[in-house]
């Protein structure tokens, strides 16, 4: 497990500095105590990322869960009981792992997979643009189109040049510009550049740039504008940020609702970034996704237990770990570490970070998930590869990620049943000479429903007085509703002076009633 732990310890560094804005800003978004956010992020990186068998996935607070949150917690009377909700949530996530549901996640298009990763790229790299400037009105975390404080992706760019913070933004482009001259530059030069990763640096410069212009109204960086950990004063009062579930309400059929909505949208969440992350993956490593739930299960279990958000497998903290190098599981651990250990031990440190070199270092995410060349690969592979990807990029940008997932997989659905149609492989016309009339067609190996309009188009096409010669020698499924096509079709041939030989497994057949009752025996 230690074996790449120079790749992991720095690709854990980002991680964590990636992670600390987003569990406080999920948290914020959530209606949620700030603390729950850490927790789960905590819990992600711990326990989930122990029991995962994903190399490079990393689990904490989802974004796509804030919406549901935030509406359960109200609706459900308070926190307490809300808690009580994630934890059955975690134990009917375990079910579905024994259940073996983790197959679900392999019938998702590839197209819809790179969609859903260009589209939170794009995302990603929208909603940082206005931290990067100094405007914090929406908290991090926030991926939604409509914005919790009023506005949407593209009006908060308006408002962000319009209160621009002249400090926020130094830091952010000097930030910025150490994360290139750092990946593009210095890492090829020697290895203690591969060892101290460019954001730490960043950070660091970020921190004695907010320290040396304390008090400076032109250049100094006001307290919104930078990361806002809870800073407990005693031991108990850091233990008394821990809240627990209230399990007297545990016959209450409104929290079973909430807890399946919990397991069944971060179940899917969790599965849909595990295809992503193993696409990411420059190793093509696959993770096991029963062993995934099983895993995501217990640590909405444990988070539960100790005043945590709901947890699933997150996109943008998984790429970040692909991007900056991170090999195993480690990676994930030890972020997981990280926040533990600086909430109890440096949260005054913590919250001199200006959230614009935070947003410095997600921009650099985004935009590489988001890569312009993308496009212009995925357009090249034709119109049924581009359609479902370009409908679940806009469905993500300006809806959320399961509405975008949704409409790219409705899109490839439909693709699909269109091309059924139009496609005759399964129905071979292997020669046509109109002299003689006869026409040879072969089915395919497996014929359903999907190929049912061609078919019918095909044979109501043939002209009369013509030899058909059937071939279903190779075909070992025959849908009912084509074998209803086909008894019918040798009802009309008769009107239309059609003769029909069926070449099967079984020999030639010549004789219209035998057609008939041999296609009734499948």
């Amino acid at each position: 497990m230690f074996t790449y732990i120079k790749n992991d310890l720095p690709a854990s560094i980002v991680v964590f500095f990636v992670a600390l804005p987003l569990c406080l800003g999920i948290a914020l978004a959530s209606g949620a105590p700030l603390f729950s956010g850490l927790i789960a992020g905590i819990v992600g990186g711990i326990v989930v990322g122990s029991l995962s068998g994903s190399k490079i996935g990393v689990s904490g607070p989802a974004a796509g869960l804030a919406a549901i949150v935030l509406t359960a917690i109200g609706s459900l009377g308070g926190y307490q009981n809300f808690l009580l909700a994630v934890v059955l949530g975690g134990i009917i996530q375990l079910l579905f792992g024994v259940l073996r549901a983790g197959v679900i996640g392999y019938y998702f298009p590839s197209s819809v997979i790179k969609g859903m990763l260009t589209g939170i790229g794009i995302i990603i790299f929208l909603k940082q643009i206005p931290h990067f400037f100094g405007y914090d009105a929406d908290p991090e975390g926030d991926f939604a189109f409509q914005q919790l404080d009023g506005e949407n992706t593209f009006t908060e760019l308006f408002q962000a040049v319009k209160h621009i913070s002249l400090g926020s933004t130094i830091t952010g482009v000097i930030g910025l510009g150490i994360l290139l001259l750092w990946s593009n530059y210095l890492v090829k030069k020697a290895k203690i550049f591969q060892l101290i990763q460019g954001p730490l640096v960043a950070v660091v410069v970020g921190i004695i740039y907010y320290i040396a212009t304390q008090g400076n109204e032109k250049f100094g960086i006001d307290k919104e504008h930078l990361v806002s950990v809870p800073v407990p004063e005693n031991l108990d009062m850091f233990l008394g940020q821990f809240s627990f579930p209230n399990f007297g309400m545990i016959t209450s059929p409104d929290i079973w609702i909430v807890a399946f909505t919990i397991a069944l949208v971060a179940s899917l969440e969790t599965l849909l970034c595990v295809e992503a992350t193993d696409k990411l993956d420059p190793h093509k490593n696959v993770t096991p996704t029963n062993r995934e739930l099983l895993a995501q299960g217990t640590g909405n279990i444990i988070s539960g237990l100790i005043g945590g958000l709901p947890i699933t497998q997150v996109i943008v903290r998984s790429s970040a770990n692909i991007q900056s190098g991170g090999r195993t599981k480690m990676s994930a651990i030890i972020h997981g570490f990280f926040l533990l250990i600086s909430i109890i031990l440096i949260p005054t440190l913590l919250n001199k970070i200006p959230l614009s070199v935070l947003a410095a270092v997600l921009l650099i995410v985004g935009y590489k998930l988001a890569n312009p060349l993308l496009f212009k690969k995925i357009y090249q592979n034709g119109w049924n590869q581009f359609l479902p990807f370009i409908i679940t990029v806009l469905g993500i940008v300006f809806f959320d990620l399961l509405k975008g997932i949704g409409l790219g997989l409705a899109v490839g659905i439909v693709i699909i049943l269109i091309k059924s149609f139009q496609n005759s492989h399964f129905l071979h016309i292997e020669g046509e000479d109109v002299d003689d009339g006869k026409i040879k067609m072969t089915l395919a190996e497996e014929v359903t429903f999907f190929n049912k309009g061609a078919i019918l188009k095909e044979l109501d096409n043939l002209p009369n007085d013509t030899y058909l010669e059937l071939d279903v020698r190779k075909t070992r499924y025959l849908d009912h509703d084509i074998i209803e096509i086909l008894e019918d079709f040798v009802i009309k041939a008769r009107e239309r002076n059609i003769q029909i030989k069926l070449y099967s497994e079984k020999g030639i057949i010549e004789n219209p009633d035998s057609y008939i009752e041999f296609f009734k025996k499948g």
